[in-house]
């Protein structure tokens, strides 16, 4: 029976899958691997088909690196933030480049001269700690800040000669730009003292993004939404940010925002008691200093530290003298922050039409997990080798079917560079011609 039987020539021209044919599905894989390999009297007397899929699977991923056509593309205009997210596939990327009014692809390069850290909340001594002037009063637990600090957090330690050790900040607020906390024990003085916040857990305090208090907000117990009424600025509330507040567990985030109402990753465990109430949400950690000044930089960083051929050449005559090529050109510039999962471009690409060609591993979804019938031998001769070499009864062929894979692995590369002879018989034509220096 042909492989066509099912599928009439009219289905195909009228349907979706088009040139479908030059591949074939990893299941069909398994299901042919089982047929040749798997039996009594064969290489592989008895498999689970489950070690097969897993074999299967890596061998994919180990072809899509370096023998199948994986690279895949991705489409954006550059926001504002001078940032795009990698793709959820992403593994690895060959090319970044922007596209002009024509559609030209503009090549931009990687710097190694910048990044993005992770910014340490300092205080005015330069000291790794968040500090506040707190005005006590004996043996009340209310204690008024000199200024507004929205980044104390409830759960915080509050630490000073005064105050019992291991206090926690239980309540916030904020009002005229002062912050007045309550803490779970009564001061033993009456006067101003320096104190000190910690997070519970003994980590470095980060810089915040952004922080905002929100008032005029209620909330039911037992319920994971926050509603301020009127709605006047909820639209300053960001998906990901830290609530603070006693009512709410810590750790709590806001998983939703949605017109009036907010959504947190947490229930809250008493319902507020006024309409007067306030939030106060943390956007943390913030951008570096060193990244604001790459992305704001006027004419991209790479301009300003590199001068160009410009209309006054003789006042530069000299300043170029050891100009690394990549850095001579004005298409701009980015670097990949992998433990955010963003690309940060240089101010010069803002706006533009970036493309980034990508690398997958081809297990993204069940429609990409599909090998080239020029591979298909290298699937089967990767799963033989790889099941024979975790089998305490194959090792004997382990030798011989490790040979096979890598000469299979070879043809399916040579096969799949799609090399034609008057394509190259062209290219070679053009040895002929002088090049002029």
């Amino acid at each position: 029976m042909g492989l066509l039987d099912n599928q009439t020539q009219q289905n195909y021209y009228n349907g979706n899958d088009f040139g479908g044919y030059q591949f074939i599905s990893l299941d069909n894989i398994i299901n042919n691997f089982i047929v040749a390999y798997v039996g009594d009297g064969k290489i592989i007397p008895k498999v689970k088909r489950t070690d097969i899929a897993f074999h299967a699977q890596r061998a994919i991923q180990e072809l899509s690196f370096d023998t199948f056509k994986s690279i895949k593309s991705q489409e954006i205009t550059l926001p504002p933030s001078n940032t795009m997210i990698l793709p959820q596939d992403y593994v690895n990327y060959t090319r970044v480049l922007w596209t002009d009014a024509s559609g030209i692809k503009r090549l931009l390069y990687p710097t190694s001269h910048t990044q993005n850290p992770t910014p340490i909340l300092q205080n005015s001594d330069s000291e790794y700690a968040l500090t506040a002037i707190g005005t006590l009063t004996d043996t009340d637990a209310t204690i008024v800040l000199d200024s507004e600090y929205p980044n104390v957090q409830v759960g915080m330690i509050v630490s000073s000669p005064n105050i019992p050790n291991e206090s926690l900040v239980i309540a916030t607020s904020n009002t005229s730009g002062i912050t007045t906390i309550e803490i779970n024990n009564n001061a033993t003085y009456t006067g101003t003292e320096t104190l000190t916040f910690t997070p519970q857990d003994g980590s470095l305090i980060l810089e915040e993004e952004s922080t905002f208090v929100l008032e005029n907000v209620t909330w039911d117990i037992d319920e994971d939404k926050i509603t301020q009424a009127p709605n006047t600025d909820v639209s300053n509330i960001t998906v990901g940010m830290l609530v603070s507040h006693e009512d709410f567990p810590n750790g709590t985030t806001v998983t939703d925002v949605n017109g009036a109402v907010i959504t947190t990753s947490n229930d809250s465990t008493a319902a507020s008691t006024t309409t007067t109430n306030e939030v106060t949400f943390i956007s943390t950690p913030g951008d570096s200093t060193t990244w604001s000044s790459y992305s704001s930089t006027a004419s991209g960083s790479d301009a300003s530290a590199y001068n160009y051929d410009t209309d006054i050449y003789d006042l530069n005559l000299g300043q170029r003298y050891g100009l690394d090529p990549q850095h001579a050109q004005v298409n701009g510039s980015y670097f990949i922050d992998n433990l955010k999962g963003l690309i940060h471009f240089s101010s010069n690409c803002s706006g533009k039409t970036i493309v980034l060609d990508y690398i997958s591993d081809g297990l993204g979804t069940d429609e990409e997990m599909i090998v080239h019938k020029f591979a298909e031998e290298a699937m089967y001769k990767s799963i033989a080798y790889a099941i024979l070499s975790t089998s305490v009864a194959g090792q004997a062929l382990v030798p011989r079917f490790k040979k096979e894979k890598f000469a299979s692995i070879r043809q399916a590369k040579l096969r799949l560079s799609n090399l034609k002879i008057d394509e190259m018989v062209q290219i070679m034509r053009g040895k002929s011609k002088i090049i002029k220096h």
